[in-house]
Parts: structure tokens; C-alpha cells; sequence
């Protein structure tokens, strides 16, 4: 390599926004690996663990309704699918090879149906917690986005599709386990669940599995398919006329936002030992938009803040006042959307504008475009363009041509 080609990469390894992005990350994969297993003990690292899973649905909720303008209230439906294939593997391995697992037993017919067989194996259910919900959001997508429906239309057909999801799973108690879920798990792929080092290790998964999905949300943030949601976001029918197809980029996040909720419900499952349809109806689905909300939408940290917060509040509220959170989460929800849209990032960002030096870019960039954490405007909203006069309007006005209006 040349010394020109290695000065040219430096130099981009160092531009102020890659840096800064460089030096959280370090910074977040230190708390996660050496601080946080150092000082929390055994019942709070699996609680932070927890905590991390619920983040990976926000990571993905980030980018479709902070960057696509996509108001999903349904990923409770991927973080279900998600959770009950792996709690489906993990019932099956329990009961040995050819065995059948204790709750069928006990509501149904004492056979495993035929679409549990796959979920034996564990290359298959890595592959289907991945496939299943991606086919399912790709198909949802493509046949809604094609079709043109955004907005509130959206939000209320993917809440519609938590409900029923939720419906579906309380109606088949002799294969999904009904209102008590899927529960009573002994090993993950052979390891002990009850063994410390082995829920550790399982904490470990979860916060590289999360740092990994930051890392690949930044990469679609910066790169031009970003660029490309953000303009469909703020002014579909332009893109449309720019040649672009914007069903063909909702579907894509959309889909990427589904399979991050899926990988989030696969390691809800052995890190909290249950999964119930108390987990993916439509309250987790609101929860799950109530954390980026508070976080910040438009931001890339925002939404996993937002969420390990709210959820670290409902477990410490939940302890003493237990009929208050879901009010005081309310409230919260209405006072940051009225208050502070851009949610609680938005305040580091003015924060951060305040101390910059007058006429330098408030983003540390050259100052011809926004900063990728530039906070959403509301998709319902149309997008006014500026209109500029010409003859025949000057004609109207009876102003003189060639003076300005």
C-alpha cells in the first residue's frame, strides 16, 4: 500500500463524525464487557441482559419510523415469531430426541405437529428466526407499501396484526401453550441454563449481538441507501419521480427492522426463561415505540438508551408501586412527544449547537447537509415545496416583469 493510500484512509478513519462514532462504541462495548459484569450482580446482569434484547427491537424501530418515517406498532409480532422458534428448539431439546414436550401432553394429543419437526434442529431454527419474519414483513410490506399506505393507515394495520397475532397464539394451547406461553427451559444448544457461567454468557451474546446491530444501523444510516429513506421519508412522490421505487426501500427496512426484532425475542427466551402472549400483543408493541420515542428516533443511540431506561423504570417502579408505571409511562409518552420530539437526544444536540464556535457547522461537518441525527419531521405532514414566481403570477399580482415579488 502506498503512503498516499494509507494517508487517505487515516485521514477518513479520523473525520470528526467517524471518530466520534468510533470512540462511543469503544466506550459502550466497555461498559458492556468489563464494567457492567464487574459491579452488577448475577440478578441485575440478567436483568441488564434482558434489557439489551428489548434494545434490539428499538435499534430496529430506529431506522423504519426515525428514518423511514414508518410508524410501526406491531414488532411485537417479530420479537414473538422470534422468540416462540427458539422457545420451540428449546422445548424439543428438553425432551430428547423423538420426545414429546410436557404441555402437549398434558392440553393435546401427546404427538409434536409437523411444523415443530424443523425446530429439532438447531442450524434450522437459527436459519427460520431469521427467514420467518423477514418472509412475513417482506410480503406484509410489499403488498401494503405498493399499494401506498402510510401514515396513521400503518401504524393502525400493524397494531392490528399484534392483536391478532396475540388472539392466535391464546387460541392453540396444545401447540403454542395458550395464555401460560412456552416456560420451564433446561439448556440453550446443550449448555446449562441454570449454570452462572453459562447466563453470563448468554449476557455476552445479547451485548454483542446489540453492538453488532448498532454497527450495521450506522453503516445503512450513513450509506446511500440511508439517504435514499430519508428522502422517502421527507418527500415520497419526488423520489418516485426521481426513478426510485420507495415501496421497494420501506420494504427493505421494514424487513431489516423485523428480523432485529426476531434476533431480540430468540435471546429473550433463555435469558428470561419465558415467552407468553403477554409478550408480543399490542401493550409490549406501544412499549417497545414508547423507549425510541424517549430516546430519540432520528438518532442512532437514542433508541437503545430510550429503551434500557424505560425498561430498567418499569422493573425499579414496578417494585414499589406496582398499579402506577403503565400511567406514569403514559404520561411520560405524551410529555416528550409534546415537549421534546426530537425525544431526550435532542437535548445533547442543543446542548452541543450552543457550545459551537459562530459560523462553524453546528455538526462538526462541512455544513452543507443535516447531521444524520437530525430529528424526523412527522410523515403525516405533507411536504410544502417552495414555490417560485413566474411571468404569468407577476402578470396577476400586476407587478412589472423582470422586478422582483
Amino acid at each position: 500500500m502506498s503512503t498516499t493510500a494509507l494517508t487517505d484512509r487515516l485521514s477518513a478513519l479520523l473525520r470528526p463524525g467517524r471518530t466520534r462514532a468510533l470512540s462511543g462504541f469503544a466506550f459502550a462495548a466497555i461498559l458492556l464487557f468489563a464494567v457492567a459484569p464487574l459491579l452488577l450482580s448475577p440478578f441485575r446482569l440478567g436483568l441488564l441482559a434482558k434489557f439489551l434484547c428489548l434494545a434490539m427491537v428499538a435499534v430496529g424501530i430506529g431506522l423504519a419510523w426515525g428514518r423511514g418515517g414508518l410508524l410501526t406498532l406491531g414488532q411485537g409480532v417479530y420479537f414473538g415469531l422470534g422468540a416462540y422458534v427458539m422457545a420451540m428448539h428449546l422445548k424439543l431439546a428438553d425432551a430428547g430426541p423423538g420426545g414429546v414436550p410436557d404441555f402437549m401432553s398434558l392440553y393435546g394429543t401427546g404427538e409434536v405437529p409437523w411444523w415443530w419437526e424443523p425446530m429439532r434442529s438447531p442450524v434450522a431454527t437459527i436459519a427460520l428466526i431469521v427467514l420467518v419474519p423477514a418472509a412475513l414483513a417482506g410480503l406484509l410490506g410489499w403488498a401494503v407499501f405498493t399499494r401506498r399506505v402510510r401514515g396513521a393507515y400503518f401504524a393502525i394495520l400493524s397494531q392490528a396484526l399484534a392483536a391478532a397475532f396475540a388472539i392466535l397464539l391464546i387460541g392453540q394451547q396444545q401447540t403454542t401453550g395458550g395464555t401460560n406461553g412456552l416456560n420451564g427451559f433446561r439448556a440453550f444448544f446443550g449448555y446449562d441454563l441454570t449454570d452462572p457461567v453459562n447466563q453470563r454468557m448468554l449476557y455476552l451474546i445479547a451485548a454483542g449481538v446489540l453492538l453488532a446491530m448498532v454497527l450495521v444501523a450506522r453503516q445503512l444510516m450513513v450509506s446511500r441507501f440511508g439517504e435514499v429513506l430519508v428522502a422517502v421519508r421527507d418527500a415520497e412522490d419526488r423520489v418516485r419521480f426521481l426513478g426510485y421505487d420507495p415501496a421497494a426501500v420501506k420494504t427493505v427496512v421494514y424487513v431489516v427492522a423485523a428480523v432485529m426484532a426476531a434476533i431480540g425475542g430468540a435471546l429473550f427466551v433463555p435469558i428470561v426463561g419465558i415467552i407468553s402472549p403477554a409478550d408480543v400483543g399490542v401493550v409490549p408493541s406501544i412499549g417497545f415505540l414508547v423507549g425510541v420515542a424517549i430516546g430519540g428516533r432520528a438518532t442512532l443511540l437514542g433508541p437503545v438508551l430510550g429503551s434500557i431506561a424505560v425498561s430498567w423504570a418499569q422493573t425499579s417502579m414496578s417494585e414499589q408501586f406496582p398499579s402506577g408505571w403503565i400511567y406514569f409511562q403514559g404520561a411520560l409518552f405524551i410529555v416528550v412527544i409534546a415537549f421534546l420530539p426530537g425525544g431526550l437526544a435532542s437535548l445533547v444536540r442543543r446542548r452541543r449547537r450552543g457550545s459551537t464556535p459562530p459560523g462553524a457547522p453546528a455538526d462538526g461537518g462541512d455544513g452543507g447537509s443535516p447531521p444524520p441525527d437530525a430529528p424526523a419531521p412527522d410523515p403525516t405532514e405533507p411536504v410544502r415545496a417552495e414555490h417560485h414566481p413566474t411571468e404569468s403570477d407577476r402578470e396577476r399580482a400586476g407587478q412589472p416583469e423582470g422586478r422582483p415579488a
